[in-house]
């Protein structure tokens, strides 16, 4: 936790940062935003007003990731037509891999929304917020969100959310979708993914502060989406390329592709079981929660469209293992305006992954509360008995963390033997990005030198 004095230059700055966002949000937005705010809680008047408060929460995940380059947006998403799907329609699968803590994930909300202007929509969203990071509309025009590598802007615009909302609410196609996405100033990078019924296709819209690119796919039925950029526009951009070589979106753009290879044609359940796949390239096990993985095991939500028949399965708690809900939007948006039920079309639902039943899965959720005592210890500079680091890593041991925390925490001790060999056990793991290795021979090299 931070500071008071901390807290108190945090927010000086946010108000600052944000001070001309409300002239890039539409004035629907603002009004919606402002309802919503008239029910939000009293604690935290000391921040800011409730209307500038939900306002700003709507750039939130913009402002983390502009400033900071969040390790908590590492989605994926892919998309397939025509001869790679069993029946030729479109088909779109994605994670969305925000973590901001475990309440967090379990506040989820389906909401189907029937404007007075534009498309009625559904959104899988949360508490507080009118954006769209995974939606689609009656039209059968899908919007998904995926981040990219961003230099710091200056002051906070369009939040990207608010800009998926706007293009979910009025696009019904890929040209429309674009018109839209032209006319509004971002103030990161990030790539929307829109699938059209109408087009029958998917494309990527790559939009920065200030670059546009639209990337489709040539002679070819799939379309894969992690967090680099595509489009010939972005080709000569140093941020991306240096995105591609270190983080791990190009490790799960590849694992993505490997097994869109090995399954030959697409139908929902099969979609599912890529998008819940917790193994790296060539099937090696590289521990679980690896961000090299399409299922991170923290993703808010899973989510699958098939747009030309306007069905959507949401995933249900935890992760993306959770049974995925199939709704039919024909059903829901011709029902009466009185019949607020919402039903959903349960005979299509794809159950739920049997991982959830494997030791694995428990051992999973004890080396995540685990995780959190180690992390307490290195930074709080306690003791742990050997016992439990052993059984912290028994319980996760492919996971080159477990060994790099283990490192880190003998070597904080002046253990540096004991130290020297975990770092170099986490060197034989799957490392997520090359900075966290270069982390580890950095510290090998100290230790070198103590000798």
């Amino acid at each position: 936790t931070l500071s008071k004095f901390k807290q108190k230059l945090l927010r000086q700055f946010l108000k600052w940062y944000n001070r001309k966002m409300y002239l890039h949000v539409p004035d629907e937005y603002k009004t919606e935003i402002y309802g919503i705010s008239q029910y939000t809680s009293d604690d935290y008047n000391n921040l800011a007003p409730k209307y500038l408060r939900t306002l700003y929460l709507h750039g939130a995940h913009d402002i983390g990731h502009a400033l900071q380059d969040l390790a908590m947006v590492g989605c994926s998403s892919v998309a397939a037509w025509g001869d790679k799907t069993e029946d030729g329609e479109l088909l779109i699968g994605r994670n969305f891999d925000f973590y901001a803590g475990d309440e967090f994930a379990e506040d989820k909300i389906v909401a189907f929304i029937t404007p007075n202007d534009g498309h009625p929509f559904m959104t899988v969203t949360w508490g507080g917020m009118i954006g769209a990071v995974s939606g689609m509309n009656n039209e059968g025009l899908t919007v998904t969100i995926n981040a990219g590598k961003s230099k710091i802007p200056l002051v906070a615009k369009t939040p990207i959310s608010v800009l998926a909302r706007e293009i979910l609410q009025y696009a019904s196609n890929v040209e429309q979708a674009i018109a839209i996405a032209k006319k509004r100033e971002v103030f990161v990078s990030e790539s929307i993914m829109i699938g059209s019924a109408k087009d029958k296709k998917a494309i990527l819209i790559e939009v920065s502060p200030e670059t546009f690119g639209v990337f489709e796919v040539q002679n070819s039925n799939q379309l894969v989406c992690t967090n680099h950029f595509q489009s010939e526009v972005y080709k000569t951009d140093k941020r991306n390329s240096n995105h591609i070589e270190e983080s791990h979106s190009k490790y799960r753009f590849d694992r993505m592709n490997e097994l869109l290879a090995e399954s030959q044609r697409l139908n929902p359940l099969k979609m599912a079981e890529i998008l819940r796949n917790k193994k790296g390239l060539n099937d090696k096990e590289i521990g679980y929660g690896n961000e090299k993985a399409l299922n991170q095991l923290l993703a808010h939500h899973g989510v699958i469209f098939k747009p030309e028949s306007k069905i959507v399965w949401v995933s249900s708690n935890p992760y993306q293992l959770g049974e995925f809900v199939a709704y039919d939007l024909n059903k829901i948006f011709n029902k009466k305006r009185q019949d607020l039920k919402v039903q959903s079309s349960d005979s299509m639902n794809i159950p739920k992954d049997k991982f959830l039943e494997a030791k694995a899965f428990k051992d999973y959720e004890q080396y995540r509360i685990n995780d959190r005592i180690i992390d307490e210890a290195i930074s709080k500079n306690k003791n742990l008995t050997v016992e439990l680091m052993k059984n912290y890593q028994n319980l996760n041991p492919n996971h080159w963390m477990v060994y790099y925390k283990a490192g880190k925490y003998y070597y904080d001790k002046g253990w540096y033997k004991a130290s020297e060999l975990e770092f170099q056990k986490a060197l034989t793991k799957e490392i997520t990005t090359v900075p966290d290795k270069i982390q580890i021979e950095k510290y090998l090299k100290k230790i070198k030198r103590r000798r």
